[in-house]
């Protein structure tokens, strides 16, 4: 998306045998994000509520501190314990949040080089793709729930380094070097937060269709041992693992799904 203001989807997700828990998923108004949310479900609201979950939508400028905090504010309000969580400094309110998943980026809008890439795209890159997730973990910190988890989203340009993606390659890479501090600074034996990264290869969204031709598309396709680019689908099936319970002694990774490509 061109725009600094990200739809996130909050919501109660109930799993089976346990309580509800509140994820944060921001970016979640189309391809990947919709694709997170609805799957951690069972996005957008209507899908989560038509799934017996509970959700709200949120429109928040996540390149800016005051509006990744923001997204922690909905989601205390909405699904915390009223009173208990308004007010006060995030040091001292409940934590309510289980879980953000820092999705909520611009890509490339054509192939440019770095000597050719304007300067106000390079500014509106690094701020939604890389100050997004810096303040995400910022608020994690402080209003995650212990035993909590944060999901980054990066790209798998970070490892094949595709001439005409270099400052977009580099907002993501600087995402990964977060992910690997993060994890160290928050997995304590206090805190329990695991923070790892998903790095996708082409996938069927706009935000990849954009700016691309035919050819282009299918070049690279064409990468992948089995010809062809992922779906948002695919992406979200590792993220809700990264999400739930089973992924407790994953912490620092960056997982490549690209079917493949690198």
């Amino acid at each position: 998306m061109r725009t600094r203001e990200s739809s996130a989807a909050v919501g109660a997700i109930a799993s089976s045998g346990a309580a509800p828990k509140v994820v944060i998923v921001a970016g979640a108004s189309r391809g990947i994000g919709a694709a997170i949310a609805r799957g951690l479900a069972a996005a957008v609201v209507a899908d989560i509520r038509a799934e017996g979950g509970t959700a709200l939508a949120v429109q928040s400028d996540v390149s800016t501190h005051a509006g990744v905090a923001a997204l922690f504010d909905a989601a205390e309000a909405t699904f915390g314990d009223g009173a208990a969580s308004a007010g006060g400094s995030a040091e001292t309110r409940p934590r309510v949040v289980h879980a953000i998943v820092n999705n909520a980026g611009i890509g490339m809008p054509a192939m440019l080089s770095i000597a050719d890439t304007p300067d106000d795209l390079v500014d509106s890159m690094l701020a939604v793709n890389t100050k997004s997730v810096l303040y995400a973990l910022k608020e994690a910190s402080a209003r995650l729930r212990d035993g909590g988890r944060v999901v980054n989203i990066s790209t798998t340009i970070v490892a094949t380094s595709v001439p005409g993606y270099g400052v977009y390659g580099a907002s993501k890479a600087a995402v990964e070097a977060l992910t690997r501090i993060a994890a160290k600074e928050l997995g304590t034996a206090a805190r329990r937060i695991t923070v790892n990264a998903v790095a996708p290869g082409p996938v069927s969204t706009e935000l990849f269709f954009a700016g691309k031709t035919e050819a282009m598309v299918a070049r690279m396709a064409a990468a992948a041992p089995a010809g062809r680019i992922g779906e948002p689908a695919e992406i979200a099936g590792i993220v809700a693992f990264l999400v739930g319970p089973d992924s407790a002694w994953v912490n620092g990774q960056v997982i490549r799904v690209n079917g493949g490509v690198a």
